[in-house]
Formats: C-alpha cells, structure tokens, sequence
C-alpha cells in the first residue's frame, strides 16, 4: 500500500529549488537609511547597529549607489535633523534634511523608489511623535504637522509617503491635503500596525528618538493585541492607505498573515532595528551562522505573507541571492 514520502521532493538541491513555495526577491526588499544633518561627508557608524550609519547626503548617495548596484530599488529614509523643538518644525521645512536628501536622490537615482518616514519623533525636542500638552500626546493637534510633512516630502519628489506615527485619522488627513496640492498618484505606505515594541531600541538611538519622558504605549499598540490590529488596518484602509505596514515582523507573523487574509492591499513587513541588533550580536560572536539565520528570517515573513519587507539587511540579502544564482 502506497504511503506519503516527502522526501521524494527534498532529495536534491535541484528539486527542492523547483518546488519551493516561497521565494525572496531583490525587488521585495526595502533599505532604511538614517541621513544626518550634521555633515555632509558624515558616515558614523551606528553602535547599537553594526554595519549601519547616520550619513551625510554625499554620503548617503555613495551608500544608495552601491544598494542600487546590488538590485535593490526601494530605500527608505529617516532624517537626523541638527536642531529639534516641541513643534517638529525641521520635519515640514522646505530645507529639512529629509527634504533635501529626497532631492539630491533623485537627481542622481531618478528610477529608484525612495520613501520617506513621516513621524515627529526625531524632530521633537521631546521625543515623542506628537504635540504634548500636560504631559500628553495630542491627537488632533499633531495631525496639521503630519499633513504638512507629508506635502513637504511629495514637493521634495518622494515617490511613496510612509506615516508612522499612529495617530488617529493621519491617513484621512494626508491623503486630503496631497490631492489638494495636486499629488494623487502619489501612494500612501501607512504603517498601519505598529506595536509598543522593545524591538526599537538600538533606532532610537540611530535616529536619536528616544522619548525624554514617560513612553509611546498611548499611541502605538499591546503586543497582547491582534483583534485591535485589524481595526487598525481597517480604518487605514478606508481613510485611503495604498500599502499596509506590520511593525516589527518576526514576533508578529501571526498578524501579518491576519492581514495578508483579510485586506487585498500590497503588504509589507519592518524586520526592525533590535532584530537586526540580535542576529548581528549573535554572529559576531559566533554563536549562528549570519547569513542562513538572516536568510531564513525573511523567507518566514514572506511566507507568512508579506509582499514587502524593510529589512537594514536588504543589500546583504540581494549580494547573497546573486551568489546563490
């Protein structure tokens, strides 16, 4: 009597490419970039981070050239402005650091897809992604500075806009303001589903965000709630989202398949800073072997859904991938 053998396919390299469900793509992949005010020239290695940088614009041009060599086509970008206050007034400015490396990026790169963070936190003197009064995060008050953002880095010449500050209602309000300047082809990436993680420490020190008081639990979402994140992405969904966004992806596959069930957005996943920060430790002390860890890693967030994933390994992944074919 005949049996099942699974074994039958995995029996040689050849055959188990050939079936293999799940495939991982330089196409698929996102690379964050924290780009400095500082200097020009700057490249300071992160180091809660190894192998990332706070970089200058002419540095981050060499930085993206050598991605872009290696088949990657999106970047994402986090400003590191030199002067904050309570009103994030260097997120919106015409000259702000995000807005002159959008600029520069696409001179030189005019095919690559760059996205730019729309969030408060590295602007505010404080931290946190919003207006404080008596010691807590406005809502309503921060959404006329997330609009103005957002419209500063669509005339800078951002390709996709990706607010991540979990205000209430933000999607609504820029989508409304980028059709009324004239930008509504251009897509909204909203970090829909972003929990309170411990995963964002080691970029809070990149980005130079840490909150000064108290912490973001009020605004970002319980790591013990998954009915709340389809609410979320419901809501994201009909004020005009393009793209949904989990946040962080390793510990929340469940939810990123959740989402990949039940909306037809393109989905994409943040392999964050403290999952990069734990693989790289473990490597370097030679505990894993990096690159099968780091590949299987972004296989299981494809596979459990993803179409999209931000990963700071993404130009590690795409020279990998060409060695392998």
């Amino acid at each position: 009597m005949s049996f099942y053998r699974g074994r039958r396919l995995r029996k040689t390299p050849a055959i188990r490419k050939m079936v293999r469900e799940t495939a991982v793509a330089p196409q698929d992949l996102i690379q964050p970039f924290f780009v400095s005010e500082e200097d020009d020239d700057l490249e300071r290695p992160i180091e809660s981070m190894p192998g990332q940088y706070q970089l200058g614009v002419d540095k981050l041009l060499e930085h993206v050239e050598d991605v872009v060599e290696k088949g990657i086509s999106s970047v994402i970008l986090f400003g590191v402005p030199n002067e904050k206050d309570e009103a994030a007034s260097q997120a919106f400015a015409e000259d702000g650091i995000v807005q002159k490396a959008v600029s520069r990026l696409k001179r030189s790169f005019p095919e690559l897809i760059v996205i730019t963070d729309v969030c408060l936190c590295e602007y505010m003197s404080h931290g946190h992604c919003g207006i404080i009064k008596n010691g807590h995060v406005v809502n309503d008050a921060t959404l006329d500075i997330l609009v103005r953002t957002a419209v500063s880095h669509a005339r800078a010449g951002a390709d996709i806009v990706a607010p991540s500050d979990m205000m209430d209602g933000r999607i609504k309000h820029i989508r409304q303001a980028l059709d009324t300047e004239g930008y509504t082809d251009l897509p909204i990436m909203s970090y829909a589903v972003k929990y309170a993680s411990a995963f964002y420490g080691p970029f809070r020190d990149a980005a130079q965000s840490a909150p000064s008081f108290g912490d973001r639990k009020s605004y970002q979402m319980d790591p013990a709630n998954s009915k709340e994140a389809m609410r979320e992405a419901a809501a994201d969904v009909a004020e005009g989202a393009d793209m949904l966004m989990v946040k962080p992806a390793m510990p929340y596959l469940d939810i990123i398949r959740d989402l990949k069930q039940n909306f037809d957005l393109p989905l994409a996943a943040y392999h964050v800073s403290g999952e990069y920060a734990l693989i790289k430790s473990a490597a370097e002390a030679g505990r894993i072997d990096e690159r099968k860890i780091v590949m299987e890693s972004i296989t299981c967030i494809k596979r459990a859904g993803a179409d999209i994933i931000l990963t700071y390994y993404a130009a590690d992944i795409a020279r990998w991938l060409e060695q392998e074919s």
